[in-house]
């Protein structure tokens, strides 16, 4: 399977259970829980956020995965979505970056320090993790 190929069943695989207004509704909702510090509110929407990701690439990208010889492993980092693994190579596509400041950026809704990526970001921030996985012939 080629990069451009697996780049676009992920992306699919993501819109058939949500659309992006949908994934981007829920880093909303988990950005305004974190700035209003409702800790009890961040306990409920960051285990299905989390997972919600991780699920997709889990079980319902699994072929797509397999066809293209990377395999799946649960994060290291914790708004990791998965360590995937092809000839050696290992990439952790993440739900947030730093943010635009750094981990100490005054002014701005972050989590510790983080800033979590919208669904156009997420998909592209994906796409360049996947990247490394494939030679040049494959991409």
């Amino acid at each position: 399977m080629m990069l451009n190929e697996t780049i676009a069943h992920l992306r699919a695989a993501h819109l058939m259970v949500r659309d992006a207004s949908e994934w981007d509704a829920l880093s909303a909702a988990l950005v305004d829980a974190y700035a209003a510090n409702d800790e009890d509110l961040v306990e409920q929407l960051l285990p299905q956020f989390l997972q919600s990701w991780r699920t997709v690439t889990r079980y319902v990208l699994r072929d797509t995965f397999d066809n293209a010889g990377i395999s799946v492993a649960d994060p290291s980092d914790p708004w990791g979505i998965a360590i995937l693994t092809s000839r050696g190579v290992t990439a952790e596509p993440l739900l947030c970056l730093p943010a635009a400041n750094g981990f100490d950026a005054p002014g701005i809704t972050s989590i510790e320090g983080r800033r979590l990526l919208t669904f156009p970001e997420t998909m592209d921030h994906y796409a360049e993790s996947l990247t490394p996985l494939f030679s040049k012939q494959d991409a």
